[in-house]
């Protein structure tokens, strides 16, 4: 089954980017002469979606004004208006849920990572495992990792920096793998969710894992930018011209 509509969160204030954050949305930084938006929107129409949804919040506006002045970049560019409350990425994923409808997948992912990960090979991924929720992943240092059993199953996830953890099962032994930020999920998630308002989509993971299956799909090689920090733009540039 194709994929056809996806979700790019973008309305978050991007508080490492600065200072470029200051006067702007994270969403429309450049990288070499594209916007990180318009960058993610091409790979998603290179993969066959060109139905989208932005939830904005910080620099709604030029957000807004961007899309529509670019006509969507060639997709069709929905907006989720967040400037009245900022949702965060669990809820901003559960304030669209209808417009992703109740049966096909659709992917999930930031404005501000960058990769040349295949999405068709995940999707074949997800299709043969047939998981609620597959989440991308690589084998990379970071503090902050998922934890996965040897089947690939979501466990939990720990912040190594400060200790904390939140766990979904007890399974042992754990693999640690950091998290890409691009997901495909079912519809079929959404009334499991029962957090309301605003709150981080690792909540929702590990809830969601509680009752339903959850896999990461490792993409370990592939290129992948955090574009979060000023000094990645740079290592961004070499990668994506």
């Amino acid at each position: 089954m194709p994929l056809q509509r996806a979700i790019i969160f973008a309305a978050g204030p991007g508080p490492h980017l600065k200072p470029w954050t200051d006067e702007h949305p994270k969403a429309l930084a450049p990288v070499n002469g594209k916007s990180l938006l318009q960058r993610n929107i091409e790979y998603l129409q290179r993969h066959g979606i060109s139905d989208v949804i932005v939830n904005v919040h910080h620099f709604a506006d030029q957000v807004v004004d961007a899309i529509g002045r670019h006509k969507g970049w060639g997709s069709n560019v929905a907006v989720s208006d967040e400037r009245g409350a900022l949702l965060r990425t669990g809820g901003g994923l559960k304030n669209v849920a209808a417009w992703f409808g109740e049966t096909e997948p659709f992917v999930v992912m930031n404005v501000d990572m960058l990769t040349d990960m295949d999405l068709g090979r995940m999707l074949d991924f997800h299709s043969d495992k047939k998981p609620s929720i597959t989440m991308a992943v690589t084998k990379r240092l970071t503090s902050r990792n998922f934890l996965f059993n040897d089947q690939g199953r979501l466990c939990g996830w720990i912040n190594t920096q400060t200790g904390e953890q939140r766990m979904c099962r007890a399974d042992q032994p754990l693999i640690p793998k950091a998290y890409s930020c691009i997901n495909i999920f079912e519809p079929s998630v959404f009334p499991l969710i029962s957090k309301e308002g605003a709150f981080s989509i690792i909540d929702l993971y590990i809830e969601v894992a509680k009752h339903a299956l959850v896999l990461g799909y490792d993409h370990t090689g592939d290129h992948l930018v955090d574009v979060g920090r000023p000094e990645n733009l740079v290592k961004a540039e070499t990668y994506f011209q």
